[in-house]
């Protein structure tokens, strides 16, 4: 006998995620694990009890379907619930399983639902996989980022790009630099270049973008290379294309 499908309901409106538990009360096989009322709560239950399937409405409180979706990455496949339509070919490009336009009727809940048990079996099969580049892609769309999410085990750091100093690239990591503390993300420096603003940061070295705003003085150090000196003291190296790149903003 198979493994029973664990799904997590994400909703803000109490009413919204009954239909889903109703709906999914008519198919044997399938276990609510549990039910969010909001974002955080979400990355909460993923990262504790790695369902099989999230229904996830878009437009909560806090932090949207999207920001969910880029939190978790990869980790579980995903049907979206809403009432609007224009988030529908984001969700194709993060390889959401489905995409239910609330009201839905139990008929096209079915469908959805039997899609998520084919996804299920394919990656038991070790086939396709959803690529984790293409939740920042859709999120990218909407131009600079304003915060940026950084999950923690079950914890998420919400930081507002002011706040933020400079990104570091670590390995296979980027550092980010806010408030005195260092927050890792597992993501590449020329992605995270990509979703900022290029009016206020820039990329003074290969390993680092920089605030502008949080320039105190530049340095000659040697003679292609010079140090970027913020205004608490901290020093960072800039290239002589970083240079160039830093000068057209100061």
């Amino acid at each position: 006998m198979a493994e029973p499908l664990r799904v997590v309901i994400v909703d803000d409106e109490p009413l919204a995620r009954a239909v889903v538990r109703e709906y999914l009360s008519g198919h044997p096989g399938t276990e609510v694990i549990a039910e969010c009322a909001n974002g955080f709560e979400a990355v909460k239950a993923v990262s504790e009890l790695s369902p099989d399937l999230l229904f996830l409405d878009v437009q909560m409180p806090k932090l949207s379907g999207f920001e969910v979706l880029e939190l978790l990455g990869r980790e579980v496949p995903v049907i979206f619930t809403t009432a609007y339509d224009q988030y529908a070919l984001r969700a194709f490009e993060v390889h959401a399983v489905d995409y239910l336009l609330k009201p839905f009727s139990e008929d096209r809940f079915a469908e959805a639902l039997s899609r998520a048990r084919e996804r299920r079996q394919a990656r038991a099969q070790g086939t396709a996989d959803p690529h984790v580049e293409a939740l920042t892609e859709a999120t990218r769309a909407k131009g600079p980022l304003e915060r940026v999410l950084i999950r923690d085990g079950a914890q998420v750091h919400v930081l507002p790009v002011e706040r933020i100093d400079y990104v570091e690239a670590q390995d296979d990591y980027v550092c980010f630099a806010a408030d005195g503390r260092q927050y890792l993300k597992d993501q590449t420096l020329a992605t995270v270049e990509a979703q900022l603003d290029p009016a206020r940061f820039v990329r003074i070295h290969r390993s680092y973008l920089l605030n502008i705003e949080r320039i105190g003085r530049v340095e000659l150090y040697a003679k292609d290379s010079r140090v970027a000196i913020l205004r608490d003291g901290r020093r960072l190296p800039v290239s002589r294309a970083g240079y160039a790149r830093l000068a057209k903003l100061l």
